[in-house]
């Protein structure tokens, strides 16, 4: 394997990972992006080809940073757990992890807006605010049915490409970031861009189309504030205290 691009999560012990992955767990409860207890969103340990994420049988209020699970990018358990890993996890986050060593956190959701906006023949248009910071960001995969099969790694990766978003056809999106915060912001930004396609789509009136200028402005000025550690923790910090003022965790 080659060496993995950690960045600025070397300096975090794995204690510390646990604790933003569960957070992001609980987050993603909040914001309304869970599916049942389905779908996972995984976090890699630096410098190794292991990766924290959910144990199949809990909701995401019931993740907890003991309770994370660790696993290859075999999908198979790499630490002894009473829960069992989940073979859909190993498919497309595996698969990620295991090819793509500059991404560390990835996040699947089905959310309505996504799923609507994954089923469309011309994906995200990159009208509006949101979608135009997602220029150049997404890769797209036809949809082959549950990802629970090995023989679908490889064109999975290949449908990501060098890209950070990967739209499954008829299915959701992966989000894969280097971090826990930029892959919630990302997440945050892809949703709500599938948010207000679907809001525009179902007005009757036309679309104003933005100049391939004015995207390449605004997909160039949301590269460069993904540059800056700060921007997205700030994000995920201030969610996390809304949450927990909310939503208290119980660990």
């Amino acid at each position: 394997m080659a060496d993995v691009d950690t960045g600025s999560m070397t300096a975090l012990g794995e204690g510390e990972l646990r604790r933003q992955l569960a957070d992001f767990y609980h987050l993603v409860h909040f914001m309304g992006w869970t599916e049942l207890l389905f779908n996972h969103i995984s976090l890699r340990l630096p410098g190794t080809d292991e990766y924290l994420v959910n144990p199949f049988g809990l909701h995401y209020s019931e993740i907890t940073p003991a309770n994370l699970i660790v696993v290859g990018t075999d999908g198979k358990l790499r630490r002894p757990s009473p829960h069992p890993a989940n073979p859909a996890g190993f498919a497309l986050h595996g698969a990620v992890h295991d090819a793509r060593h500059d991404i560390n956190c990835i996040a699947h959701v089905h959310g309505t807006a996504v799923v609507t906006v994954a089923g469309k023949t011309g994906g995200f248009t990159h009208n509006n605010f949101y979608g135009a910071q997602l220029i150049d960001r997404i890769g797209y995969h036809t949809f082959e049915g549950i990802t629970l099969y090995e023989g679908e790694r490889d064109r999975m990766v290949a449908s990501l490409g060098d890209r950070n978003i990967l739209v499954l056809r008829n299915h959701g999106v992966a989000v894969c970031e280097r971090d826990v915060a930029t892959t919630f912001m990302l997440l945050w930004t892809v949703h709500r861009a599938a948010e207000v396609q679907c809001q525009a789509d179902a007005m009757k009136a036309d679309d104003i189309i933005l100049s391939d200028a004015i995207r390449e402005s605004c997909r160039r000025d949301a590269a460069s504030l993904n540059q800056s550690a700060s921007y997205a923790k700030f994000a995920f910090d201030g969610q996390v205290r809304l949450m927990r003022r909310t939503m208290p965790a119980s660990w």
